[in-house]
């Protein structure tokens, strides 16, 4: 991967001139995004912005005990620092790679002062966070109301997204952070998309073996972002990647538009 191929392959990044994404990303290069790494915890100070390559990240609300909920993921659709944009350098959420990957690294008080002096920029970054704020409201209201099944299959198509494949890794206990519910409830989702074809699912080895049928199985939330995401951003990304054994009919579809959570 060049360092051009680089720069376009984070969305935001890539909606911006050439010289304004130069300024971000200065000529060093992308770091890596480890597995399971811990960026930051709650309460943490924001002390780098991550635009993600072909990594990804898992926003995690803290809750009473050792209750968490993952409220949503960052790819290359999106960028790791949003409370920058209102004026706040602390995170709310513990930030956890989810994906393996790389991803581009901007110092806080860098991107700062680019975004005081970039009218374009924090012109294009409001719109990111018009975009997580809509789709916030969204996942709020799915949580409320859809059943576990269906936002089961929404989720596992947001991981898709960003794992750029239709096979990923995702545990029971993360699983379990995704939809807010105990494991018994994710394995009776997990075994139900399974038993209709639509996944295959071992050992936290999850293949999508229907991308169509896991969509028309997925609550209305994953269409309406989709919706919001190309309006307000006005990109439909095709899916990245090769993809081999049982997924590859499916995975010839291009992938959906991706989906913007909080940072």
């Amino acid at each position: 991967m060049d360092a051009t191929s680089r720069d376009h392959s984070n969305l935001l990044l890539a909606s911006l001139p050439e010289a304004d994404r130069l300024r971000l990303t200065g000529d060093h290069g992308p770091v890596d995004l480890t597995l399971h790494h811990v960026i930051g915890e709650s309460g943490d100070r924001i002390r780098h912005v991550y635009f993600p390559i072909d990594g990804y990240i898992s926003l995690i609300a803290p809750g009473g005990g050792r209750a968490q909920l993952e409220i949503g993921l960052v790819g290359n659709e999106g960028m790791l620092g949003v409370p920058l944009l209102l004026g706040v350098n602390v995170s709310p959420l513990r930030t956890l790679v989810q994906g393996a990957g790389h991803a581009w690294r901007i110092e806080t008080a860098a991107f700062l002062a680019e975004l005081e002096s970039n009218a374009g920029l924090r012109a294009a970054l409001n719109r990111y966070l018009f975009v997580f704020l809509s789709q916030l409201m969204q996942t709020a209201t799915c949580a409320r109301f859809h059943p576990v099944e269906s936002r089961l299959a929404r989720w596992l198509l947001m991981t898709r997204d960003r794992a750029h494949s239709n096979q990923f890794r995702i545990t029971h206990e993360f699983l379990a952070y995704m939809l807010g519910v105990r494991r018994v409830g994710v394995t009776s989702a997990a075994s139900a998309l399974q038993r209709r074809k639509l996944i295959r699912y071992s050992r936290g080895d999850i293949s999508v073996l229907d991308v169509r049928g896991l969509e028309a199985a997925a609550c209305t939330c994953y269409e309406i972002d989709k919706k919001i995401y190309a309006r307000i951003l006005g990109r439909t990304p095709a899916k990245r990647g090769r993809v081999s054994g049982a997924a590859r009919s499916s995975a010839a579809e291009p992938a959906p538009a991706p989906i913007l959570y909080y940072a």
